[in-house]
């Protein structure tokens, strides 16, 4: 698992370094967009509606249109908004954790104390459990400044950003206006069902089926073979696939080129090791892709020269003869 910030809470007075690692993430199988005649990945260019020239992405800023008038933000214009600190997450206040709707919750991330000495980690998470508070921060990712919940699971700080207000739309059902309220008899039953029912919960006994099938309709699909299968070419540099390119295999495949050397500039050899395990998790891994560039292109100049001796003796055997 691989941080994606790295700062520090202020909480009061006492800073408490720590790093945030995402503390979720998707199982669904991820589709790309082909022909469906000969299996060719679909690729998409960007083209101006006015020129029709393709639109390299530098020149493209963000627009937003209001009444027919379109109003267009350079990078400039972004930054001069005000954002909070990038690097600091400031508690706000400690609200009772009861009052927070569930339904402003929206992604959560796992805290890990950054120091040698984590005893202001531990002692903000323990006070948090005890006083039953959850701590309000603000939280700067990707330069948007988010609000979030700061709370203590199983000895933890978990960091789950919220909803603001105004993103969570008001329920309005006129049906509901006139319904009779159930009787009492209605209840009763209704009760009894409920806890006829009633289990301790259990996250491990639930499986998502519809993700079970599919990999076993595409494994199946694989095994059979026929006009379905298609040999997938290595993706070129050439325009940009429809969906995310997948730099872990960018990656793998420079690190095969370079004959699995360590890339330079990673002295533990870490960016070696995250490589795979980021493939095996489906995760993107930001390892240093200009070193093992470099290095494969050293090889491939190495075993160019290598191959060029032999043609050079015989050249020379034949201006001798």
């Amino acid at each position: 698992m691989r941080s994606i910030w790295k700062g520090s809470l202020a909480f009061g007075l006492v800073n408490v370094p720590v790093k945030v690692y995402s503390a979720t993430e998707s199982h669904d199988i991820r589709f790309h967009q082909v022909h469906a005649k000969d299996g060719g990945r679909i690729k998409y260019d960007r083209v101006c509606t006015e020129c029709g020239e393709s639109v390299p992405y530098p020149e493209i800023d963000k627009a937003y249109d209001d009444d027919g008038t379109r109003v267009v933000l350079t990078d400039e214009d972004f930054e001069k908004l005000p954002a909070a600190e990038k690097h600091e997450i400031p508690v706000l206040q400690f609200v009772p954790t009861e009052q927070i709707d569930p339904m402003l919750f929206e992604k959560s991330y796992y805290l890990e104390p950054d120091s040698s000495s984590p005893k202001a980690y531990a002692l903000l998470a323990a006070t948090l459990e005890h006083s039953d508070r959850t701590a309000l921060v603000h939280f700067t990712l990707r330069q948007r400044t988010r609000l979030a919940a700061l709370r203590n699971r199983d000895g933890l700080l978990v960091l789950q950003t919220l909803l603001w207000p105004d993103e969570v739309r008001a329920a309005e059902f006129p049906v509901l206006d006139d319904v009779q309220a159930p009787t009492s008899k209605e209840l009763a039953m209704a009760e009894t069902l409920v806890e006829s029912m009633s289990e301790d919960f259990d996250p491990d006994e639930f499986t998502d089926e519809y993700q079970v099938e599919l990999r076993a309709l595409i494994d199946d699909a694989l095994a059979r073979g026929g006009e379905k299968v298609f040999q997938a070419p290595e993706t070129t540099a050439e325009g940009e696939d429809a969906e995310v390119l997948d730099l872990v295999a960018a990656l793998q495949r420079s690190v095969d080129a370079a004959g699995g050397t360590r890339a330079t500039g990673d002295e533990d050899g870490s960016a070696e090791r995250r490589a795979p395990a980021a493939k095996a998790s489906g995760r993107k891994s930001p390892a240093k892709k200009t070193p093992a560039k470099k290095s494969a292109s050293k090889s491939t100049s190495a075993r160019k020269a290598q191959a060029d001796k032999p043609a050079a003796k015989k050249s020379a055997a034949r201006k001798r003869a």
